[in-house]
């Protein structure tokens, strides 16, 4: 019985701790944002040929509400000049991506580009 209470902190330590990394995993996992872009093929870098994904964009996206931030994405070929994307960003990076319509921007994004 002497025993158990000396190493009860431990093994209350190793729960909390064990539990801390499962809300955290969870909580990447469900990160979802959505990001708007316009490619500009002069913001693009060739990488090497072994890869699947032979391009990687650097380029200024925004959300929903304006809010801008630079974002970097792989892709296996080079995109449409000017297109609209549409990103969908989780924790560990760009998760997809679409094009869209200037129509379909949202309001705010839209204005980022008239």
């Amino acid at each position: 019985m002497e025993e158990l209470k000396e190493k009860l902190p431990m093994i209350i330590a190793v729960i909390i701790a064990v539990a801390i990394c499962i809300v955290s995993l969870v909580a990447i996992e469900n990160y979802n944002k959505v990001y708007y872009t316009q490619v500009d093929n002069t913001k693009i870098e060739k990488l090497s040929t072994e890869s699947d994904m032979k391009y990687e964009y650097t380029l200024e996206c925004y959300t929903e509400n304006g809010v801008k931030k630079e974002v970097k994405f792989k892709t296996n070929r080079e995109l449409r000049e000017g297109a609209y994307l549409k990103l969908e960003v989780r924790s560990l990076g760009v998760h997809s991506w679409e094009e869209v319509s200037l129509e379909e921007l949202p309001e705010k994004v839209k204005f980022m580009y008239k």
